[in-house]
């Protein structure tokens, strides 16, 4: 089995590490190797999830229409339910 040396952790993280590890009944050593392999078994998910620019990115101009900006903003109007109640104002 292969041992691993890490160097140059930050004091604040080692900390954080420390206080987990006794949280979760772990030593150090087997906490950290907890967080890797949930890191690594979720790896996949990571790789293939889109950030939100990407999902934007994707959704623009996927509305297409020929009508012209004000017979659109026109019919979407008219089919709101409270349309008359708020052209008369609160």
């Amino acid at each position: 089995m292969a041992n691993l040396q890490i160097k140059g952790i930050d004091d604040r993280v080692y900390e954080e590490l420390k206080a987990l590890a006794a949280k979760e009944n772990r030593s150090l050593s087997q906490q950290v190797l907890f967080l890797i392999r949930r890191l690594i078994s979720r790896r996949k998910a990571f790789e293939t999830s889109r950030s939100g620019a990407e999902v934007l990115l994707e959704l623009s101009g996927s509305w297409q229409d020929s009508r012209q900006s004000d017979d659109i903003i026109s019919d979407i109007r008219k089919s709101r339910e409270n349309s008359e109640k708020l052209a008369k104002g609160f």
